[in-house]
């Protein structure tokens, strides 16, 4: 008998073993190891016989087809290049891939160098092509099943095998083999398989309709809220939220053994100060999941497992939140991170949550000042926060992300003289990382000193929370923690007019109801839900009808019609201004670039092309290699005079000593209309910069003076 015919007769068997065995290569490209994928299958054989069974059900299509070759081909490596993506992402990020990446695919030569090298993206670009091409050929000339497809048979049978696999699902879930909440995303794929976390990603996400979802209910739960009193008129404080990256006191860790506190600062503004456990959505990562939960006072737990709203909902609306909420009371708003500006997304998300300002790593002088494991460490941030507050003479709202304690942890000893050391992890490499994480998280604490004490001088009211985002990314189980619990950090809620000490523990989505409560204010849907109905009966029922109407429903909340629009945010605070070139070399071509606000990532246009600058300070650049054509000289000036009255009044004040402030404005509007004038003639010769400025003034007769602004126009070839 030939071998074909044995293989069709025992194709079934053949699929099964096929699709475990696909499924074990797979998690191996997957877990960058053949042994951590064997260790899974031994030690989770259910959830390995789930998966599996997963990729058996999606390839039984091939049994509708002639050409059962080249769907079984076709199907083989739909699933080999998404375990391949996600191989290829994990060695860049600690996020698998998921739904929402799928999102990106449009976008995805763009970013493909973030993750291959220029000769990585085009070797893979000649490999698709070359497998399109067998693919084709395949089709074409590719071994055909020889008998009659059986269709009344194949596709009830394909059907009940789907309703099987389906029927497996529920009961996994059920028996708790698997799960549908993921606490952090990277270790459910670990836990459960990347065919099926991948799959609930796509398909498991946003906010289920509640059973009694209505216009009456709505209603009923916004009377819940009529006993809260009217929002304060007085002055309100600023209202700033500092997120430290995976901060928490290492010394709840049982086994550590660390030769002094890390955290002194925080310990004792937590006894001095409102403090408490604070309850996150996520351990070990999710960063942007803390920080939807503190801004917008909704809860990640009725959303799909791992899923990010940053990813899915907030890209196509916006939603209700303390920015916009405190904007309506004369709030202005801020966000600053000292990392990239599209990290999760923030630069097109935030301004569909209200925020008029965002300032990233890109916006800040002293974006070079990095850690070891090169993240910016977060003593760049007080200044940053203290430029939010003084750019405005009302009320702000600043709400901070810091970076400096992000992983992944070195396990190799790199810290050569650290100021606190570490002792008692399992594994000399578990101790490296720990002790280099504890003094990161001491340099943080540094810094939470440094900004709570400019603070307490600053003239103006501030109430001040801090809380680290998640657990960090050590592999901390239950039992190696003495409070018992991964999903929680604490927080202080400092200010510097003397609110009442509180102590309790508050979830991160409750934290912005609380401190609008504590300084009188009383606005927003989701704020005063939280204000009016926390602990008490049918809370968490509610909220969840609450949520999904605002974001998924019809919106019976708000009439029906989404009330907020996005913001034009604005990048960085002040504006980055051009104000001089000045030649240094005409040999090599290089100038100062003289302005103002400029950072290390500043980059200059010239004749539509971005040219990379050299740093100096925020007031100096240095740019090389771009040739300049003298057109020749420019000038512009002008004669000012003040009038009679004002020319007694300065003669006056020469007698007593002094500055004399009328004269002092005369020849700061001589000078800037000389300037302009200037800047005038050189644009008519189609000059690109004036380099070389000089000013000359001279007094044409008593009280009056001619000022003169010159240079050299020139053009970049």
């Amino acid at each position: 008998m030939k071998l074909y015919k044995i293989c069709n007769k025992i194709s079934l068997l053949l699929h099964v073993l096929a699709s475990a065995a696909g499924y074990f290569v797979m998690e191996a490209i997957c877990r960058h190891s053949f042994i951590e994928a064997w260790n899974y299958m031994t030690q989770r054989p259910l959830v390995f016989a789930y998966n599996a069974a997963f990729i058996f059900t999606s390839s039984l299509i091939v049994y509708l087809f002639h050409r059962r070759v080249f769907w079984r081909v076709l199907v083989t490596l739909f699933w080999l290049i998404l375990a391949i993506i996600n191989g290829v992402l994990l060695l860049n990020r600690v996020t698998p891939f998921t739904g929402p990446d799928l999102h990106l695919i449009t976008d995805a030569m763009k970013i493909a160098n973030k993750y291959l090298p220029v000769a990585g993206v085009v070797a893979v670009c000649i490999l698709f092509g070359i497998l399109v091409i067998l693919l084709l050929m395949l089709l074409i000339k590719g071994p055909k099943y020889q008998k009659k497809i059986k269709y009344r048979y194949n596709i009830p049978l394909i059907l009940l095998a789907v309703a099987l696999f389906a029927g497996s699902t529920q009961l996994a879930l059920e028996k708790r083999v698997l799960s549908n909440y993921f606490g952090n995303i990277a270790f459910a794929y670990e836990d459960y398989g990347y065919p099926y976390c991948l799959a609930t990603t796509i398909f498991n996400t946003g906010i289920s309709c509640p059973r009694d979802y209505s216009e009456k209910e709505i209603k009923r739960i916004e009377k819940t809220e009529k006993n809260l009193p009217e929002t304060q008129e007085e002055k309100r404080p600023n209202i700033l939220f500092l997120q430290l990256e995976s901060f928490f006191d290492p010394t709840l860790v049982n086994y550590l053994n660390i030769s002094e506190d890390p955290i002194p600062t925080f310990r004792k503004l937590m006894k001095e100060y409102s403090s408490g456990y604070y309850k996150v959505p996520s351990v070990g990562a999710g960063t942007a999941n803390t920080e939807f939960e503190s801004i917008t006072g909704m809860s990640m737990h009725y959303f799909g497992p791992g899923e990010y709203p940053y990813k899915s909902i907030l890209r196509e609306t916006t939603c209700e939140s303390a920015p916009y909420v405190l904007k309506n009371l004369g709030y202005t708003t801020h966000a600053v991170h000292n990392n990239e500006a599209n990290f999760y997304g923030r630069r097109s998300i935030f301004p569909n949550l209200g925020f008029d300002t965002f300032t990233s790593e890109e916006y800040m002088a002293r974006e070079n000042e990095k850690n070891p494991n090169g993240w910016v460490k977060d003593e760049v941030l007080t200044d940053e926060i203290l430029k939010c507050l003084d750019s405005t003479e009302g009320p702000d709202y600043v709400y901070t992300i810091s970076v400096q304690g992000h992983g992944a942890y070195p396990d190799e000893q790199i810290l050569e003289d650290p100021e606190i050391t570490v002792s008692g992890a399992p594994t000399e490499e578990e101790n490296n990382k720990w002790e280099y994480y504890v003094n990161e998280i001491h340099e943080m604490d540094n810094f939470v000193k440094e900004l709570t004490d400019k603070l307490a001088d600053y003239p103006e009211d501030v109430v001040l929370v801090m809380y680290g985002d998640h657990l960090p990314t050590m592999g901390l189980t239950v039992e190696d923690l003495k409070n018992k619990y991964l999903f929680q950090t604490e927080y202080v809620m400092w200010d510097n007019f003397g609110l009442k000490k509180k102590n309790e523990n508050l979830a991160a989505y409750q934290m912005a109801a609380e401190v609008m409560d504590r300084v009188g204010i009383h606005e927003g849907n989701i704020f005063k839900y939280h204000q009016a109905r926390r602990n008490t009966k049918n809370y968490q029922v509610d909220l969840e009808t609450l949520q999904y109407d605002l974001l998924y429903g019809k919106q019976y909340t708000y009439d029906g019609a989404n009330p907020f629009e996005r913001t034009k945010m604005r990048m960085g605070i002040y504006d980055t201004t051009l104000d001089s070139i000045q030649v240094v070399s005409e040999t090599d071509h290089t100038y100062y670039i003289q302005g103002t606000n400029f950072t290390p990532s500043s980059q200059v246009k010239i004749n539509g092309e971005w040219y990379d600058t050299v740093y100096v300070n925020p007031t100096k650049l240095i740019i090389t290699g771009k040739e300049l054509e003298m057109l020749g000289l420019v000038k512009g000036s002008t004669i000012q005079s003040k009038n009679v009255g004002r020319d007694i009044t300065q003669s006056l004040k020469t007698l007593v000593g002094g500055e004399l402030k009328a004269y002092n404005e005369m020849m700061t509007e001589a000078r800037a209309l000389a300037t302009k004038r200037m800047v005038m003639e050189a644009q008519s010769m189609g000059a690109d910069a004036v380099v070389n400025v000089r000013y000359a003034s001279s007094a044409v007769m008593q009280g009056a003076a001619e000022v003169i602004a010159y240079g050299t126009a020139v053009r970049f070839k």
